[in-house]
């Protein structure tokens, strides 16, 4: 009679795993060692030693990103924040350090500012093709990450400070920036400063008319989400910072808008609000979001 044994495969310790898999990276054998990050790592996953697969999945993104391989790369940052949901791990400091040396890892290539100034079509192509990749494969990273600590109760939007990574990548690395999209994650951030200094980089180089747009839209969505704190903050930055940036600030009848709201708002005056929007329907009807403020 034969018996069956079930045998347990005993795990090395995951460091040892992480020195042959980077060799391997630095080798130039990327797609195999792709395979390899995944399949070790669910090894450890099965054995519910999730802190290990961590790791083993921390340095394949790291490595993988430093070395230009973004797909790869971004691949195995998504696993590293699957992994933390299958772990049940908190968020907490040193998670969000780790996500941080992640998104540093995604590379950073300056594009042209006028995109179409350029002589070899072929290779622009090529830039831009390249840079819609990063940020697709940075967005999905962090938009999980987002997803991920919004579930562990650390902010029902998600953490901040993710947001602001998200924010920044997007407005930095875009071949067209979508303002729009910048200024989402800029406001569920925590740091109306640093978006300040993104508006205001964005003045300089946008087309006419997009400047006012760009920053009452900003101002409007943090009344939305009532916090007219950093939407007063933020305005004094942009104001600040134009002046020693010597750029302009748009003198339009939608930034007397937005201060007088700013103004009434302080004063909690519901009939001037009212009248305000009725003065300046016609530059508030220039963006359909500003309706969503009441």
């Amino acid at each position: 009679m034969s018996r069956q044994r079930s045998r347990r495969v005993e795990l090395p310790p995951a460091q040892e795993n992480i020195e042959k898999l980077e060799k391997v990276v630095n080798d130039g054998n990327y797609y195999g060692a792709q395979q390899m990050y995944k399949s070790v790592s669910a090894r450890y996953v099965s054995a519910q030693r999730y802190c290990e697969a961590l790791d083993i999945l921390h340095s394949g993104a790291c490595i993988q990103l430093s070395h230009g391989q973004v797909t790869c790369g971004a691949e195995l940052a998504l696993l590293f924040v699957e992994t933390l949901g299958k772990g049940k791990i908190p968020y907490n400091e040193e998670i969000l350090e780790r996500l941080d040396k992640i998104y540093k890892s995604f590379p950073r290539v300056s594009l042209p500012q006028n995109l179409w100034d350029v002589d070899d079509m072929q290779q622009l192509s090529e830039n831009i093709g390249s840079a819609k990749t990063r940020v697709e494969g940075c967005s999905s990273f962090l938009k999980a990450a987002i997803k991920w600590s919004a579930g562990n109760g650390v902010n029902k939007n998600g953490s901040p400070e993710l947001h602001i990574m998200l924010a920044e990548y997007i407005f930095s690395e875009s071949p067209e920036v979508d303002m729009a999209k910048v200024t989402h994650h800029f406001v569920r951030g925590n740091n109306p400063k640093k978006f300040a200094s993104t508006l205001v980089s964005f003045l300089g180089k946008c087309y006419p008319g997009e400047d006012d747009l760009a920053i009452a839209r900003a101002v409007l969505r943090y009344l939305s989400s009532g916090n007219l704190k950093d939407a007063n903050i933020l305005m004094e930055e942009i104001k600040k910072q134009t002046e020693s940036a010597e750029v302009a600030f748009p003198k339009t009848e939608l930034m007397q808008f937005i201060a007088y709201l700013l103004q009434t708002l302080e004063r909690d005056a519901l009939p001037l609000f009212s009248m305000l929007r009725a003065n300046f329907k016609p530059s508030i009807e220039r963006e359909p979001a500003f309706n969503e403020v009441r």
